[in-house]
């Protein structure tokens, strides 16, 4: 049994919850602090099967929100880059190509928001149609040297850094702010030593979107969110 139930009125944030809202939270505060289960449920002192349930819920509603989110275009100027998530030593190839790696292709807007998704393999014909999808023309983008990226871009104004070269800046040509991005997420995902594959995309998606309100208060903006929506789990 759960030492903490707590039937102190309705949650307005939470469906069908057996916690109070000040319980709540501060759950939902441990995780806007990106504190693990572990770490939330000592301070809590509420079970981690408990606020596992909860932080996956949250998870899937970040999703949700990504997805709004993603309907929006970009424009101006636009990093491209694809990074490769998954074990660190592994038999085969290494970087691009590597093999048991998830490849995850991204693009930058410039003192802007990011936009992630998983695909198969670093190629024109699976790059083109998401850049095509999420960038304007008239847009100037910048990649490396990549060969994916040769003659990829037509209605864009297209600058290349050759990392193969020594190459990693030149004014502003440069990937910095997405390359920011990558280890960011994978500085978030070391700490959860390994996630299954299927719960890879909840978490990818969850860097994004914390990554895009890295200048707001996450909590006010989830607990307004739950407040229209409570959360179910």
């Amino acid at each position: 049994m759960l030492k903490y139930l707590d039937f102190m009125g309705k949650n307005q944030y939470l469906n069908h919850a057996h916690i109070s809202e000040a319980k709540f939270k501060q759950i939902l505060k441990e995780f806007c602090m990106d504190s693990t289960a572990k770490e939330a449920s000592l301070r809590t002192s509420v079970s981690r099967v408990t606020i596992n349930k909860i932080y996956k819920a949250l998870r899937k509603r970040i999703f949700e929100l990504t997805q709004r989110e993603s309907e929006e275009m970009f424009s101006g100027e636009i990093e491209l880059d694809e990074s490769y998530f998954g074990p660190k030593r592994i038999r085969g190839k290494r970087g691009r190509g590597a093999d048991k790696k998830i490849v995850v292709f991204g693009i930058l807007k410039r003192e802007g928001k990011v936009y992630t998704k998983p695909i198969q393999k670093a190629s024109k014909a699976q790059i083109l149609p998401i850049l095509k999808g999420k960038v304007l023309d008239g847009s100037v983008v910048y990649t490396d040297g990549w060969k994916s990226y040769d003659g990829l871009i037509h209605n864009y104004k297209h600058y290349r850094i050759y990392h193969s070269k020594d190459e990693f800046a030149r004014g502003k040509n440069h990937i910095n702010g997405i390359e920011s991005f990558w280890s960011f997420a994978k500085r978030r995902l070391q700490k959860f030593n390994g996630v299954q594959k299927k719960y890879f995309l909840l978490h990818l998606k969850e860097s994004e979107w914390r990554f895009n309100h890295r200048h707001d208060d996450i909590y006010l903006l989830l607990l307004n969110e739950l407040r229209r929506n409570p959360l179910g789990y």
